[in-house]
């Protein structure tokens, strides 16, 4: 049986009160993506409003492209997946083996206090089934607990954006908060390597990917969990 695996995107377009733009990292998602598809697993879309998530236009410049990003952009059935995700709140954790959250900024302002997101990942933890995030996706996880009622990253080995890293874009005073302090808050055992390193760890059944460079060993970590 195919792993069914459900990729959740960020709804939210506009980067704080700067009038640019932001969404998900086009990167961020093709890694992972391609990792799934290429070991067999069946994937499903989602995001809080469904339909087509924006993208952040940053991620499309040539500087960011990768393989995984080249091959996303001539690959017109995965963008007519992404042009149709499905509403987050129509999801259940029970129909999927495991949960992945890509980055972007766009998760800071909507995946974060998202009542929908937190149930579903609170779900996944309950049926004992792999929840996983990348980058800024990371913060998805800060408002849900685990079966006992403790932050799910309290005491976790947890990764994701760093403070370092949010400097060298120049938007620490744009961001809502930062990834690192608010995992550090919340009790996690926040770790990261060098800027734009590659960084995923695994603790129990918390997958966290610092950056961009770190989305398809996050993904690959959670196919080994899956097995």
């Amino acid at each position: 049986m195919a792993k069914k695996i459900l990729m959740v995107l960020t709804s939210h377009a506009d980067l704080g009160n700067t009038g640019e733009k932001t969404g998900f990292w086009v990167e961020e998602f093709a890694a992972p993506y391609y990792a799934f598809v290429d070991a067999g697993a069946e994937i499903t879309l989602a995001s809080p409003n469904g339909g087509q998530p924006p993208i952040d236009p940053t991620s499309t410049l040539a500087d960011f492209q990768t393989d995984a990003t080249k091959r996303y952009d001539n690959d017109s059935a995965a963008q007519a997946l992404m042009a149709n995700t499905k509403v987050l709140s129509e999801l259940n954790a029970s129909d999927f083996d495991a949960v992945f959250y890509p980055g972007g900024h766009g998760p800071l302002w909507d995946l974060v206090d998202n009542t929908d997101s937190i149930s579903l990942i609170e779900d996944f933890v309950k049926l004992q089934k792999p929840v996983a995030a990348v980058c800024h996706a990371s913060a998805a996880f800060l408002n849900t607990k685990d079966a006992d009622g403790n932050a799910l990253v309290a005491g976790k080995k947890v990764t994701g954006f760093s403070n370092t890293e949010e400097a060298a874009v120049q938007l620490t005073d744009v961001v809502p908060f930062l990834v690192e302090d608010e995992l550090i808050k919340k009790g996690g055992d926040y770790q990261k390597t060098d800027d734009w390193g590659v960084l995923a760890l695994e603790d129990g059944l918390v997958i966290t990917g610092q950056n961009p460079a770190s989305s398809e060993l996050a993904a690959k970590k959670l196919l080994t969990k899956l097995g």
